[in-house]
């Protein structure tokens, strides 16, 4: 039937009769039946043959893609820039053409060929500003990967300013700002509002953003319905209901990550998959990241007993790979992080699904039903910030005690540092440097005469922006150093010259802390009511190192200052971390994988009795409302003594415009009863006002 068609195409176009209409729908049969080759061919014969046709840019761009889909690159590139030149208004080649020229190494001559697109004075349509904000985008997303940051926030803004409501550009809005630590980090414009960006922030952003667990929830649960995840259903792959019976078997855990390679999370897992007992659970590892054959991801390989690469399957087909796996227990290493396979989770290739270690928070889905913490990252009692059914650790994250170390310390002065001075630092990335936190820090070397901050490496507009807000609050610029990024050993082996690690609130230290710790630097850090805010407490208290956790901002500053005046101290720190580092919970894999393998029954126990926990997600539009309301730049929430208060006195205020049910977090019944109560003794009470004296009086007799 494709021959017949094909060869009939040719005639017509021998004849001159065949129309672009029917030139596309024969090439796209031909396509459809595999015959991608038959399809280009009839297109180059009806170009060769249609030189002056108003529509022939359009036929070179549908040949373009039959060129890619044949690998034929260089013919593909060259069938776009026959079309851009047959009509520079046509806005779909700009952008494949620029996606070529990206994939080829060209990535300056891409986003100059975007943005001639974009600058171009077209008719404004529809589909016009959907391609203007296709290729900004695309500007935005090269302009990041290479660091450009103030250009990429640049083109972001423009985008949004075109069309406000587009939520992945919010989200690159203010992940760009956060960064760069622009200040104050939403800014709202015209066309945009700031109730609306902080709605759209992402969930990883909001926790950077602000210590507000009730907002984090309420906008992780808005993220997750975003994704249009939540009603995806895929029959071979749903295994909600599957029997987990372990009488002749081992568990069956599968980890899904982007992040087994040279990442933050890689470098924390490497050691916990050696340590899993094969005896007990049989060890599966998803993975969804960049192409990696790093050392580190070989070891990983070599630590888990099957690898799959799922990165170039769809979610179908990977949640069907997994679900034919018959894993009993699929754990979420990526969370709301980049290239997570969220969706994946959602079609339930496993009858329980767990969230734990890649996102510092909780997913607001309906389909994780656990989260792994331990008693201070969730202490009893907040367990209603969290979707999930807490499940708790020793000590919720596992470390790496087999880490390289460069066997050559430099000294201050080969990292330019003062050889006499108190060195804090601070080696978390400068997106998660607020200025509530950095003006903690600016207080702090103003009272340790001579003390320097040691901060990562940063673009070159973000570090003249910190040193300026030091200058501008009397700290000269030259206290603030900056430490150029290394290879990890090397990385490692220069924490000795540092004397106390200062933490960022409220997204504070994870990988980095546990650096510090492993390589004998105290920690010293402030912990607030969210999990991002949390996780460094935890590491430092499992350390041994107690007294360095605070939980007001006023007791780090001063506990910063004591130490900078008392080096002793420092010293005995330091001491007590090398010292303990091979007995403390920290670092005691063989305790956490025996824990957390104890979880995974208690798990699969919860399964078999019925008992698999219903993520609670009522009542959360009303809190995304309430948050997304105050003014997380103007005041530090995680400073605020009364935080439930606080949140009651929004909803009651909500309530009484708009009706709230009651729900299983802070707002109840009795909070309902007590606000419909005060409105009807205030009406009660303004009604006696407006009754004239004489009819109360004639009332009275």
């Amino acid at each position: 039937m494709t021959d017949t068609s094909y060869l009939t195409a040719l005639q017509k176009i021998a004849s001159g009769s065949l129309k672009i209409g029917e030139l596309v729908e024969v090439a796209s049969t031909l396509s459809a039946a595999g015959k991608i080759d038959f399809a280009r061919q009839l297109y180059r014969v009806w170009i060769n043959s249609n030189r002056e046709h108003p529509l022939l840019y359009v036929v070179h761009f549908n040949c373009s893609a039959l060129d890619a889909l044949l690998g034929d690159t260089a013919a593909a590139t060259e069938a776009l820039k026959a079309s851009v030149a047959l009509n520079p208004d046509f806005m779909p080649a700009y952008i494949n053409l620029g996606g070529f020229l990206e994939r080829s190494g060209s990535a300056d001559r891409a986003i100059e060929l975007w943005r001639t697109g974009v600058n171009r004075a077209v008719p404004i349509t529809g589909g016009s500003v959907s391609y203007a904000t296709t290729a900004l985008k695309q500007i935005a997303r090269v302009l990041s990967d290479h660091h450009q940051v103030e250009s990429a926030e640049a083109a972001v803004q423009q985008c949004l300013e075109i069309n406000p409501h587009q939520g992945d550009i919010i989200e690159q809005y203010v992940a760009l700002r956060l960064a760069q630590c622009k200040w104050p980090t939403v800014v709202p414009s015209e066309r945009v509002d700031r109730k609306t960006v902080v709605k759209g922030i992402h969930p990883l952003s909001t926790a950077v953003y602000t210590d507000d667990p009730l907002l984090q929830l309420a906008s992780a649960d808005r993220y997750a319905r975003s994704l249009a995840a939540e009603g995806v259903y895929c029959a071979g792959a749903d295994r909600r209901h599957a029997t987990i019976d372990l009488k002749s078997r081992r568990m069956r855990v599968g980890y899904v990550s982007s992040d087994l390679r040279d990442h933050a999370v890689g470098y924390l897992m490497a050691e916990f998959f050696e340590q899993h007992h094969r005896s007990r659970v049989e060890i599966f590892a998803y993975y969804c990241g960049p192409e990696s054959n790093s050392a580190l991801t070989q070891r990983i390989k070599a630590g888990v007993e099957h690898w799959t690469d799922i990165r170039k399957l769809s979610d179908d087909d990977a949640a069907q790979k997994i679900a034919d796996d018959g894993i009993d227990i699929l754990v979420d290493v990526n969370g709301h992080t980049r290239d997570a396979r969220t969706g994946v989770f959602a079609r339930r290739p496993a009858p329980i699904l767990v969230n734990w270690l890649g996102y510092p928070g909780t997913m607001g889905t309906p389909y994780h039903h656990y989260i792994v913490a331990d008693d201070w990252i969730i202490p009893p009692g907040s367990e209603m910030y969290y979707s999930e059914k807490v499940l708790r650790l020793p000590c919720y994250q596992p470390n790496d005690r087999k880490r390289v170390v460069a066997d050559v310390t430099p000294t201050r002065r080969d990292a330019g540092l003062p050889d006499d001075a108190f060195v804090y630092c601070c080696f978390n990335g400068t997106h998660k440097i607020a200025r509530f936190t950095f003006e903690r820090w600016l207080a702090i070397l103003g009272r340790v005469p001579g003390s320097v901050l040691w901060l990562l490496d940063a673009s070159v507009e973000t570090k003249a922006r910190l040193a300026q807000y030091a200058a501008d609050k009397g700290v000269a610029k030259e206290r603030i150093v900056f430490a150029p990024k290394l290879q990890n050993a090397h990385h490692l082996a220069r924490y000795a010259l540092a004397d106390l690690f200062l933490d960022t609130a409220p997204y504070g230290a994870h990988t980095t802390a546990s650096d510090a710790l492993f390589m004998g630097v105290p920690v010293l850090t402030l912990s607030g009511r969210s999990f991002a805010s949390r996780v460094c407490g935890s590491l430092v208290r499992s350390a041994g190192l107690k007294d360095l956790v605070v939980t007001r901002p006023q007791d780090f500053v001063e506990r910063a200052v004591a130490l900078g005046h008392d080096r002793p101290a420092v010293q005995s720190y330091k001491v007590s971390l090398k010292k303990n580092r091979d007995k403390c919970k920290l670092f005691d894999m063989e305790l956490l994988v025996e824990r957390l393998e104890d979880l995974y029954q208690i798990m699969c126990d919860d399964h078999k009795h019925g008992r698999l926990p219903r993520p609670d997600l009522s009542g959360l539009a009303s809190y995304l409302e309430v948050g997304a309301a105050l003014d997380h730049e103007g005041q530090e929430v995680l400073a605020v003594e009364d935080y439930i208060g606080l949140y009651k006195a929004k909803l009651s205020r909500l309530h009484l415009a708009r009706p709230i049910r009651a729900d299983k977090r802070i707002w109840t019944d009795a909070d309902i009863a007590l606000v419909e109560a005060k409105v009807t003794k205030s009406v009660v009470a303004e009604r006696k006002t407006k009754t004239p004296a004489k009819k109360r009086a004639a009332g009275r007799r």
